[in-house]
Protein backbone atom coordinates (compact mmCIF):
# COMPACT_ATOMS: atom_id res chain seq x y z
CA UNK A 1 0.00 0.00 0.00
CA UNK A 2 3.19 2.40 1.40
CA UNK A 3 4.55 1.71 -1.93
CA UNK A 4 1.48 2.39 -4.28
CA UNK A 5 1.45 6.01 -2.71
CA UNK A 6 4.91 6.66 -3.04
CA UNK A 7 4.50 5.35 -6.74
CA UNK A 8 1.61 7.32 -7.50
CA UNK A 9 3.37 10.66 -5.79
CA UNK A 10 5.99 10.01 -8.16
CA UNK A 11 4.31 9.68 -11.19
CA UNK A 12 2.38 13.05 -9.70
CA UNK A 13 5.60 14.94 -9.35
CA UNK A 14 7.05 13.88 -12.72
CA UNK A 15 3.76 14.85 -14.50
CA UNK A 16 3.59 18.49 -12.74
CA UNK A 17 7.54 19.07 -13.38
CA UNK A 18 6.83 18.09 -17.17
CA UNK A 19 3.81 20.80 -17.41
CA UNK A 20 6.38 22.91 -16.08
CA UNK A 21 8.60 22.65 -18.48
CA UNK A 22 5.93 22.92 -21.49
CA UNK A 23 5.08 26.64 -19.90
CA UNK A 24 8.74 27.43 -19.69
CA UNK A 25 9.44 26.34 -22.44
CA UNK A 26 6.08 28.54 -23.83
CA UNK A 27 7.61 31.40 -21.93
CA UNK A 28 11.09 31.06 -23.58
CA UNK A 29 9.62 31.23 -26.85
CA UNK A 30 7.43 33.94 -26.38
CA UNK A 31 10.63 35.89 -25.63
CA UNK A 32 12.34 34.86 -28.55
CA UNK A 33 9.48 36.08 -30.76
CA UNK A 34 9.61 39.96 -28.82
CA UNK A 35 13.28 39.82 -29.08
CA UNK A 36 12.87 38.38 -32.95
CA UNK A 37 10.58 40.96 -33.41
CA UNK A 38 12.20 44.25 -32.25
CA UNK A 39 15.16 43.07 -34.33
CA UNK A 40 13.78 42.73 -37.44
CA UNK A 41 12.23 46.31 -36.74
CA UNK A 42 15.71 48.10 -36.06
CA UNK A 43 17.00 46.12 -39.34
CA UNK A 44 14.68 47.72 -41.26
CA UNK A 45 14.74 51.03 -40.20
CA UNK A 46 18.51 50.48 -40.64
CA UNK A 47 18.38 49.35 -43.97
CA UNK A 48 16.97 52.12 -44.80
CA UNK A 49 18.62 54.59 -43.76
CA UNK A 50 21.99 53.23 -44.84
CA UNK A 51 22.65 52.02 -49.04
CA UNK A 52 24.41 53.24 -52.42
CA UNK A 53 22.78 56.38 -53.95
CA UNK A 54 23.13 57.78 -57.67
CA UNK A 55 24.43 61.13 -57.49
CA UNK A 56 24.14 63.41 -60.34
CA UNK A 57 26.12 67.52 -59.93
CA UNK A 58 24.38 70.04 -61.67
CA UNK A 59 27.71 71.32 -62.34
CA UNK A 60 31.34 69.22 -62.41
CA UNK A 61 33.05 70.56 -59.56
CA UNK A 62 36.48 69.96 -61.40
CA UNK A 63 34.92 72.40 -63.98
CA UNK A 64 35.53 74.99 -60.85
CA UNK A 65 38.98 75.07 -60.20
CA UNK A 66 41.91 73.55 -61.10
CA UNK A 67 42.24 71.23 -58.08
CA UNK A 68 39.46 69.17 -55.68
CA UNK A 69 37.46 71.56 -53.82
CA UNK A 70 38.52 70.28 -50.60
CA UNK A 71 41.90 71.42 -51.45
CA UNK A 72 40.83 75.18 -51.89
CA UNK A 73 41.31 77.86 -49.70
CA UNK A 74 38.58 79.90 -47.88
CA UNK A 75 39.08 83.17 -50.41
CA UNK A 76 39.63 80.81 -53.50
CA UNK A 77 36.23 79.51 -52.22
CA UNK A 78 34.59 82.21 -51.95
CA UNK A 79 36.04 83.68 -55.57
CA UNK A 80 34.42 80.61 -56.86
CA UNK A 81 31.12 81.58 -54.98
CA UNK A 82 31.40 85.25 -56.50
CA UNK A 83 32.44 84.29 -60.47
CA UNK A 84 29.18 81.27 -60.28
CA UNK A 85 26.31 83.36 -58.47
CA UNK A 86 24.39 85.57 -59.40
CA UNK A 87 24.79 89.19 -57.21
CA UNK A 88 21.09 88.84 -55.92
CA UNK A 89 22.40 85.57 -54.38
CA UNK A 90 25.00 86.80 -53.02
CA UNK A 91 23.50 89.23 -51.31
CA UNK A 92 21.00 87.01 -49.67
CA UNK A 93 23.56 84.90 -48.64
CA UNK A 94 26.08 87.49 -46.71
CA UNK A 95 22.25 88.84 -45.30
CA UNK A 96 21.52 85.41 -43.61
CA UNK A 97 25.05 83.94 -42.73
CA UNK A 98 27.74 86.94 -42.45
CA UNK A 99 30.43 88.01 -44.94
CA UNK A 100 32.02 85.55 -47.06
CA UNK A 101 35.59 86.77 -45.58
CA UNK A 102 34.23 85.86 -42.17
CA UNK A 103 33.19 82.01 -42.85
CA UNK A 104 35.32 78.93 -42.45
CA UNK A 105 36.36 76.66 -45.32
CA UNK A 106 34.36 74.32 -44.15
CA UNK A 107 31.16 77.01 -44.29
CA UNK A 108 31.90 78.05 -47.66
CA UNK A 109 32.66 74.73 -49.26
CA UNK A 110 29.05 73.20 -48.14
CA UNK A 111 28.03 77.00 -49.87
CA UNK A 112 29.71 75.92 -53.39
CA UNK A 113 28.34 72.32 -52.65
CA UNK A 114 25.03 73.32 -52.33
CA UNK A 115 24.54 76.32 -54.54
CA UNK A 116 26.63 75.59 -57.49
CA UNK A 117 27.64 72.17 -57.21
CA UNK A 118 23.82 71.08 -56.24
CA UNK A 119 24.53 67.04 -56.06
CA UNK A 120 20.86 65.63 -56.35
CA UNK A 121 19.94 62.08 -55.71
CA UNK A 122 18.41 60.13 -59.02
CA UNK A 123 18.35 56.96 -57.03
CA UNK A 124 19.08 54.87 -53.79
CA UNK A 125 19.13 51.76 -52.73
CA UNK A 126 18.58 49.98 -49.31
CA UNK A 127 21.76 48.66 -47.34
CA UNK A 128 20.89 44.97 -48.09
CA UNK A 129 21.09 45.13 -51.74
CA UNK A 130 23.73 47.70 -51.76
CA UNK A 131 26.01 44.88 -49.62
CA UNK A 132 24.63 41.97 -51.66
CA UNK A 133 23.80 43.12 -55.05
CA UNK A 134 26.42 45.29 -55.99
CA UNK A 135 27.55 44.73 -59.12
CA UNK A 136 23.63 44.78 -60.09
CA UNK A 137 23.66 47.84 -58.87
CA UNK A 138 26.74 49.24 -60.52
CA UNK A 139 25.45 48.06 -64.04
CA UNK A 140 22.22 49.51 -63.81
CA UNK A 141 23.45 52.79 -62.76
CA UNK A 142 25.59 52.92 -65.66
CA UNK A 143 22.98 52.41 -68.06
CA UNK A 144 20.30 54.96 -66.92
CA UNK A 145 22.46 57.53 -64.83
CA UNK A 146 25.84 57.89 -67.37
CA UNK A 147 27.28 60.85 -66.23
CA UNK A 148 26.40 60.28 -62.14
CA UNK A 149 28.43 58.96 -59.82
CA UNK A 150 27.73 55.77 -57.33
CA UNK A 151 28.38 56.01 -53.28
CA UNK A 152 26.92 55.06 -49.86
CA UNK A 153 25.60 57.21 -48.24
CA UNK A 154 24.34 57.04 -44.09
CA UNK A 155 21.06 59.07 -43.87
CA UNK A 156 21.69 59.48 -40.51
CA UNK A 157 24.49 61.88 -40.18
CA UNK A 158 25.51 64.78 -37.75
CA UNK A 159 24.55 67.23 -40.72
CA UNK A 160 21.33 64.98 -40.68
CA UNK A 161 20.75 66.23 -37.25
CA UNK A 162 21.64 69.96 -37.15
CA UNK A 163 20.06 70.73 -40.12
CA UNK A 164 16.13 71.93 -40.65
CA UNK A 165 13.57 71.19 -42.60
CA UNK A 166 13.52 71.52 -46.29
CA UNK A 167 12.36 70.65 -49.31
CA UNK A 168 14.96 68.13 -50.80
CA UNK A 169 15.92 65.23 -48.82
CA UNK A 170 19.69 65.50 -49.19
CA UNK A 171 19.51 68.90 -47.26
CA UNK A 172 16.84 68.33 -44.74
CA UNK A 173 17.37 67.53 -41.06
CA UNK A 174 15.32 66.78 -37.75
CA UNK A 175 17.17 69.82 -35.88
CA UNK A 176 13.62 71.74 -35.34
CA UNK A 177 11.67 68.76 -34.97
CA UNK A 178 14.33 67.54 -32.41
CA UNK A 179 13.69 70.67 -30.21
CA UNK A 180 10.20 70.69 -30.47
CA UNK A 181 10.33 67.22 -29.09
CA UNK A 182 12.23 68.38 -26.20
CA UNK A 183 10.38 71.20 -24.89
CA UNK A 184 7.49 68.64 -25.16
CA UNK A 185 8.70 66.31 -23.11
CA UNK A 186 9.98 68.55 -20.66
CA UNK A 187 6.99 70.43 -20.31
CA UNK A 188 4.90 67.26 -19.83
CA UNK A 189 7.58 65.79 -17.62
CA UNK A 190 7.09 68.96 -15.18
CA UNK A 191 3.10 69.05 -15.15
CA UNK A 192 2.54 65.25 -14.89
CA UNK A 193 4.85 64.02 -12.52
CA UNK A 194 4.32 66.01 -9.53
CA UNK A 195 0.20 65.98 -10.15
CA UNK A 196 0.72 62.72 -10.52
CA UNK A 197 2.56 61.44 -7.67
CA UNK A 198 0.70 63.46 -5.70
CA UNK A 199 -2.62 62.38 -6.66
CA UNK A 200 -1.38 59.30 -5.87
CA UNK A 201 0.05 59.90 -2.88
CA UNK A 202 -3.59 61.07 -1.92
CA UNK A 203 -5.16 58.52 -3.25
CA UNK A 204 -2.83 55.19 -1.03
CA UNK A 205 -1.87 57.24 2.26
CA UNK A 206 -4.81 59.87 2.84
CA UNK A 207 -8.28 58.56 1.22
CA UNK A 208 -10.31 55.82 2.55
CA UNK A 209 -11.23 53.07 0.21
CA UNK A 210 -14.42 52.76 1.67
CA UNK A 211 -15.89 56.11 0.70
CA UNK A 212 -17.92 56.15 -2.39
CA UNK A 213 -16.56 58.85 -4.05
CA UNK A 214 -13.23 58.06 -3.85
CA UNK A 215 -14.00 54.57 -5.47
CA UNK A 216 -15.67 56.70 -8.52
CA UNK A 217 -12.14 58.74 -8.58
CA UNK A 218 -9.86 55.56 -8.54
CA UNK A 219 -12.05 53.57 -10.76
CA UNK A 220 -12.34 56.84 -13.49
CA UNK A 221 -8.57 56.91 -12.92
CA UNK A 222 -7.96 52.83 -14.07
CA UNK A 223 -10.80 53.73 -17.35
CA UNK A 224 -8.95 56.69 -18.26
CA UNK A 225 -5.39 54.67 -18.32
CA UNK A 226 -6.92 52.79 -21.83
CA UNK A 227 -8.75 56.00 -23.35
CA UNK A 228 -6.87 56.23 -26.85
CA UNK A 229 -5.07 58.89 -27.68
CA UNK A 230 -7.03 60.65 -30.20
CA UNK A 231 -9.50 62.01 -27.34
CA UNK A 232 -7.14 63.51 -25.29
CA UNK A 233 -6.20 65.52 -28.35
CA UNK A 234 -9.53 66.21 -28.48
CA UNK A 235 -9.43 67.38 -25.22
CA UNK A 236 -6.27 69.04 -25.44
CA UNK A 237 -7.86 71.45 -28.36
CA UNK A 238 -11.42 72.10 -26.80
CA UNK A 239 -9.83 73.09 -23.91
CA UNK A 240 -5.91 74.07 -24.36
CA UNK A 241 -6.35 75.37 -27.92
CA UNK A 242 -9.61 77.35 -27.60
CA UNK A 243 -10.93 77.64 -24.53
CA UNK A 244 -7.31 78.88 -22.84
CA UNK A 245 -5.80 79.96 -26.17
CA UNK A 246 -5.05 83.53 -24.61
CA UNK A 247 -3.26 81.99 -22.10
CA UNK A 248 -1.30 79.23 -23.79
CA UNK A 249 -0.46 81.53 -26.96
CA UNK A 250 1.12 83.92 -24.56
CA UNK A 251 -0.99 86.30 -25.31
CA UNK A 252 -2.48 87.11 -21.94
CA UNK A 253 1.34 88.00 -20.75
CA UNK A 254 2.83 90.06 -23.54
CA UNK A 255 4.96 87.37 -24.81
CA UNK A 256 2.67 86.20 -28.78
CA UNK A 257 -0.14 86.39 -30.34
CA UNK A 258 -0.85 82.87 -31.81
CA UNK A 259 -4.02 81.19 -31.64
CA UNK A 260 -2.85 78.33 -28.54
CA UNK A 261 -1.59 75.91 -31.29
CA UNK A 262 2.07 75.97 -29.49
CA UNK A 263 4.37 74.05 -27.26
CA UNK A 264 2.44 74.78 -24.33
CA UNK A 265 -0.77 73.30 -25.49
CA UNK A 266 1.09 69.91 -26.69
CA UNK A 267 3.14 69.84 -23.52
CA UNK A 268 -0.22 70.07 -21.37
CA UNK A 269 -2.37 67.43 -23.60
CA UNK A 270 0.30 65.15 -23.52
CA UNK A 271 0.32 65.60 -19.52
CA UNK A 272 -3.16 64.59 -19.51
CA UNK A 273 -2.45 61.77 -21.51
CA UNK A 274 0.10 60.26 -19.44
CA UNK A 275 -1.38 61.40 -16.08
CA UNK A 276 -3.22 58.04 -15.85
CA UNK A 277 -0.71 55.95 -16.33
CA UNK A 278 2.15 57.71 -13.68
CA UNK A 279 -1.00 58.11 -11.28
CA UNK A 280 -1.35 54.18 -11.53
CA UNK A 281 2.40 53.32 -11.51
CA UNK A 282 2.96 55.37 -8.48
CA UNK A 283 -0.03 54.02 -6.88
CA UNK A 284 1.75 50.32 -6.96
CA UNK A 285 4.54 51.42 -5.68
CA UNK A 286 3.42 53.41 -2.78
CA UNK A 287 1.38 49.90 -2.19
CA UNK A 288 4.27 47.88 -2.27
CA UNK A 289 5.90 49.82 0.62
CA UNK A 290 5.49 47.55 3.67
CA UNK A 291 3.23 48.79 6.33
CA UNK A 292 5.82 47.91 9.20
CA UNK A 293 7.60 51.07 7.99
CA UNK A 294 4.93 53.15 8.46
CA UNK A 295 3.96 51.78 11.88
CA UNK A 296 7.99 51.95 12.79
CA UNK A 297 8.02 55.57 12.06
CA UNK A 298 4.21 56.25 13.83
CA UNK A 299 6.07 54.76 16.64
CA UNK A 300 9.04 56.70 17.01
CA UNK A 301 6.25 59.88 17.08
CA UNK A 302 6.39 60.75 13.53
CA UNK A 303 3.14 62.28 11.92
CA UNK A 304 1.83 61.38 8.82
CA UNK A 305 3.54 63.46 6.50
CA UNK A 306 6.79 62.94 7.95
CA UNK A 307 6.07 59.31 7.23
CA UNK A 308 5.17 59.79 3.80
CA UNK A 309 8.19 62.08 3.43
CA UNK A 310 11.09 60.78 4.70
CA UNK A 311 10.29 57.07 4.69
CA UNK A 312 7.40 55.75 1.99
CA UNK A 313 8.26 58.17 -0.87
CA UNK A 314 12.24 57.49 -0.91
CA UNK A 315 11.32 53.53 -0.57
CA UNK A 316 8.67 53.88 -3.66
CA UNK A 317 10.53 56.46 -5.49
CA UNK A 318 12.30 54.09 -7.94
CA UNK A 319 9.08 52.41 -8.49
CA UNK A 320 7.84 55.51 -9.46
CA UNK A 321 10.05 56.27 -11.71
CA UNK A 322 9.91 52.82 -13.79
CA UNK A 323 6.08 54.24 -14.08
CA UNK A 324 7.67 57.23 -15.07
CA UNK A 325 9.62 55.87 -17.72
CA UNK A 326 6.99 53.84 -19.48
CA UNK A 327 4.24 57.35 -19.39
CA UNK A 328 6.81 59.08 -21.40
CA UNK A 329 7.86 56.68 -23.81
CA UNK A 330 4.16 56.47 -24.87
CA UNK A 331 4.08 60.23 -25.17
CA UNK A 332 7.33 60.76 -27.27
CA UNK A 333 5.76 58.51 -29.88
CA UNK A 334 2.31 59.81 -29.98
CA UNK A 335 1.39 61.81 -33.34
CA UNK A 336 -2.68 61.93 -33.07
CA UNK A 337 -2.89 64.61 -30.15
CA UNK A 338 0.01 66.56 -31.94
CA UNK A 339 -1.96 66.82 -34.80
CA UNK A 340 -4.70 68.01 -33.56
CA UNK A 341 -3.42 70.27 -30.91
CA UNK A 342 -1.42 72.21 -34.03
CA UNK A 343 1.60 70.52 -34.50
CA UNK A 344 3.23 71.57 -38.05
CA UNK A 345 4.68 69.68 -40.80
CA UNK A 346 6.25 72.12 -43.03
CA UNK A 347 8.32 74.56 -40.31
CA UNK A 348 12.42 75.42 -40.36
CA UNK A 349 12.53 77.89 -37.31
CA UNK A 350 13.47 76.12 -33.88
CA UNK A 351 11.15 76.64 -30.82
CA UNK A 352 12.55 79.22 -28.42
CA UNK A 353 9.93 79.10 -25.57
CA UNK A 354 6.93 77.34 -24.53
CA UNK A 355 4.54 79.92 -26.73
CA UNK A 356 6.22 79.14 -29.78
CA UNK A 357 4.53 77.24 -33.27
CA UNK A 358 6.07 73.82 -33.21
CA UNK A 359 7.03 70.29 -35.21
CA UNK A 360 7.68 66.93 -33.56
CA UNK A 361 9.57 63.84 -34.43
CA UNK A 362 7.01 61.37 -35.19
CA UNK A 363 4.85 64.44 -37.01
CA UNK A 364 8.06 64.46 -39.39
CA UNK A 365 8.61 61.05 -39.32
CA UNK A 366 4.62 60.96 -40.51
CA UNK A 367 5.62 63.87 -42.92
CA UNK A 368 8.06 61.92 -44.92
CA UNK A 369 6.16 59.04 -45.30
CA UNK A 370 3.55 60.67 -47.48
CA UNK A 371 6.25 62.16 -49.99
CA UNK A 372 6.61 60.40 -52.85
CA UNK A 373 10.17 60.47 -53.32
CA UNK A 374 11.82 57.42 -51.89
CA UNK A 375 14.68 59.47 -50.77
CA UNK A 376 11.71 61.19 -48.12
CA UNK A 377 11.59 57.30 -46.89
CA UNK A 378 15.41 57.47 -46.27
CA UNK A 379 14.99 60.05 -44.21
CA UNK A 380 11.88 58.90 -42.42
CA UNK A 381 13.95 55.90 -41.29
CA UNK A 382 16.87 58.11 -40.35
CA UNK A 383 14.27 60.27 -38.05
CA UNK A 384 13.35 56.89 -36.79
CA UNK A 385 16.56 56.35 -35.32
CA UNK A 386 16.91 59.45 -34.11
CA UNK A 387 13.67 58.74 -32.07
CA UNK A 388 14.94 55.72 -30.34
CA UNK A 389 18.11 56.96 -29.29
CA UNK A 390 16.17 60.07 -27.98
CA UNK A 391 13.98 57.86 -26.06
CA UNK A 392 16.84 54.97 -24.77
CA UNK A 393 18.81 57.96 -23.76
CA UNK A 394 15.92 59.66 -21.73
CA UNK A 395 15.43 55.74 -20.42
CA UNK A 396 18.61 55.60 -19.64
CA UNK A 397 19.12 58.60 -17.38
CA UNK A 398 15.42 57.45 -15.31
CA UNK A 399 17.16 54.23 -14.93
CA UNK A 400 20.44 55.10 -13.63
CA UNK A 401 18.61 57.33 -11.30
CA UNK A 402 16.07 54.36 -10.23
CA UNK A 403 19.25 52.28 -10.06
CA UNK A 404 21.00 54.71 -7.35
CA UNK A 405 17.80 55.39 -5.49
CA UNK A 406 17.31 52.09 -4.95
CA UNK A 407 20.72 51.42 -3.46
CA UNK A 408 20.13 54.33 -1.32
CA UNK A 409 17.29 52.68 0.40
CA UNK A 410 18.33 49.29 0.89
Amino acid sequence: MRANLFTADANDLRRRRARGSVWQALFFFATIIGLVALAVLLVSVADRAFGLVVVEDAVNPSTLADRPLEQLSGAELAQVLRENLRPARLRAIEREQGRLETQTPAELLGLVTDEIVKPTVEQSYYLFESLFQRGRIEAEAAVKYPGARLEFKAWLTPAFIQNSMSATPENAGVRTALFGSLWIIAITILVAFPVGVGAAVYLEEYASSSNRINRIIQTNIDNLAGVPSIVYGILGLAIFVRTLGRFTSGEAFGAGGGNGRTILSAGLTMALLILPILIINAQEAIRAVPNSLRQASYGLGATQWQTIWHHVLPYAFPGILTGTILAVSRAIGETAPLILVGASSLINKDPNGPFAFFTALPIQIYNWTTRPQAEFRNIAAAAILVLVILLLSLNSVAILLRNRLSRRTT
